[in-house]
């Protein structure tokens, strides 16, 4: 009996440090569970696809950097499309979804995203499937996946749709926008927190393929579920009976106490993980940097020796802490992103271990599940707990070390601009940065240093503390980011107004330090007027630059 062909999606991703790479390929994952062939792409790979004779559904998947930019692998892309000289029904034969990433904490939200749907929608493009815009300032997961869920069916309606166009039909008529047959799909997807109610028991069905996961089957609880403790009977981890009047970290109140619960079920394990002796110590090689005034460069840190030690103690591999991590992908396993965002899958890793304590292992499936997605948020992601906060909370979760590095992500190089100008300071880069400071809360007894200034702050000290002394110049790993477009102008005649309050004013230093090299060798040239408005909340320790 002949195999019927599968069809085909095209995903195409547009990522600044990997995590729009990560979902695109995600999803290209699950295409085969749905009959579907994916075929996955960077944007900026224009060799790979040809958007203009493209003749299956299309994905898009693009996040936004800095203040609502498009992405480095984007850039090509944006401008292509945004040619006056294509014509309206350019694209008039693509059909396609777009699921934008982005963070409310920042400016222009999604920016990247939207402009590339608007110019789609322009050239004459078609939706098949509602725009997602999953903010990272709340969750990613909480608009990510409920769009994936949906995505599959909308691709095989229009696909179907696609099939059935006979050659003399306009293909405006016949293609048109599949979504307006689907009401459900015109809007992003609806998701709603805090509204479970214990009718959840009788209604819900454990999705995970392991006894951990399968907390109710057809309302039915099995028997290795926790006892779920009322509210008031619950004990807290010195095990002492107490009333909980509000939810915590550790501790949940009805109805998520009460209710089961859908946690998602484990991927089988890709990586082989092996320590080899061996010391993995590589000495820097120091480079000449070029740069401008405007410029900004990517700082490489490492996680804190304090943190990594507490870590290894914890796991029992403290006395291999000088040994070589060798990874291998399993042979069985397609190629896998060892770095993924943080969804209910990737939190699914805390569900999968023995616990001691059923108490632990209940809330740590809360969290886990869609249904303490609000907690997740409130308790974790908000308050940004570290992976050593978490596992002090939680004595009795012990996850294995090739679990951790296959979902823990990895560490993301910090931005910094330049606040120097090569003629002033010839050889040397300045930057200016501000210690994070993260308060004590739930989960952390003490306040926290955020990873990179606190690891940049520790290396200076000694420089601090004396001045002028032989303390010896720290060596840090730095990448110059792709040259941009903020720039002084040209011609120094035109007059610069500049607007940097805090470390926002790092760039303009570099601004000033060039023009004021500029006016010296260049005593006779115009220039015009410089203006430099900034601001700081504390003088005397934020008054940088006097």
């Amino acid at each position: 009996m002949p195999c019927e062909a599968k069809h085909r999606v095209l995903i195409l991703y547009g990522s600044q440090k990997g995590q729009a790479q990560a979902v695109a390929e995600g999803i290209a994952a699950e295409a085969a569970d749905h009959g579907l062939v994916a075929e996955v792409s960077c944007l900026s790979q224009h060799e790979e696809y040809k958007l203009e004779r493209e003749s299956t559904p299309v994905v898009f998947v693009v996040s936004t950097t800095g203040d609502g930019e498009p992405p480095d692998t984007t850039v090509k892309f944006v401008k292509s499309i945004k040619r006056r000289t294509l014509a309206s029904d350019h694209y008039q034969h693509l059909h396609y979804a777009l699921l934008a990433l982005g963070d409310t904490n920042y400016a222009n939200f999604c920016n990247c995203g939207k402009s590339i749907d608007r110019r789609l929608q322009e050239l004459g493009a078609n939706h098949f499937y509602a725009t997602g815009h999953a903010d990272d300032g709340i969750g990613l997961e909480l608009v990510l996946d409920p769009w994936i869920e949906g995505v599959w069916d909308a691709i095989k309606r229009a696909i179907s749709k696609m099939a059935s166009i006979t050659r003399d039909t306009p293909l405006q008529e016949n293609l048109g926008d599949v979504a307006k047959e689907n009401p459900g799909l015109t809007s992003p997807p609806h998701v709603e927190l805090d509204r479970l109610s214990l009718a959840d028991n009788q209604a819900s069905v454990g999705t995970g393929d392991s006894a951990d996961s399968k907390l109710t089957v057809a309302g039915v609880p099995s028997t290795d579920t926790p006892k779920l403790m009322p509210a008031a009977a619950q004990t807290d981890q010195a095990g002492e009976d107490h009333a909980v009047s509000e939810p915590s970290l550790t501790r949940s109140l009805p109805p998520l106490s009460q209710c089961s619960l859908n946690v998602p079920a484990m991927p089988p394990p890709y990586l082989e993980v092996t320590l080899l002796p061996g010391d993995t110590e590589e000495e820097a090689h120091p480079t000449m940097m070029t740069y401008m005034p405007g410029d900004s460069f990517d700082v490489l840190c490492p996680n804190r020796a304090s943190e990594v030690d507490a870590l290894l103690q914890r796991l029992g591999l403290q006395h291999q802490r000088h040994h070589r991590v060798q990874i291998a992908v399993l042979s069985f396993h397609g190629t896998s992103p060892i770095s993924s965002p943080c969804s209910t899958c990737s939190r699914g890793a805390w569900k999968s271990e023995v616990f001691p304590r059923s108490a632990h292992k209940r809330r740590l499936q809360e969290l886990c599940s869609k249904q303490g997605s609000a907690d997740y948020n409130g308790f974790i992601r908000d308050p940004s707990l570290c992976l050593e906060e978490l596992l002090d909370t939680f004595p009795s979760c012990t996850p294995p070390l090739s679990l951790l590095i296959e979902h823990l992500p990895k560490l993301q190089p910090r931005p910094y601009s330049a606040a120097s100008s090569s003629l002033r300071h010839p050889g040397r880069l300045l930057f200016v940065f501000n210690v994070v400071q993260l308060p004590a809360c739930c989960g952390r007894p003490r306040c926290r240093e955020g990873l990179c200034s606190g690891w940049l702050a520790d290396l200076v000290a000694p420089a601090l503390e004396s001045p002028g002394g032989p303390a010896p110049l720290p060596k840090i790993h730095v990448n110059m980011r792709p040259v941009g477009s903020f720039r002084a102008p040209s011609d120094p005649a035109v007059p610069l107004i500049m607007v940097g309050p805090g470390t926002g004013v790092a760039p303009f230093i570099g601004f000033l330090q060039q023009r004021e090299i500029e006016r010296r060798d260049n005593p006779d040239a115009v220039f015009g007027e410089t203006w430099l408005f900034f601001g700081c909340r504390h003088k005397e320790q934020d008054y940088l630059f006097r």
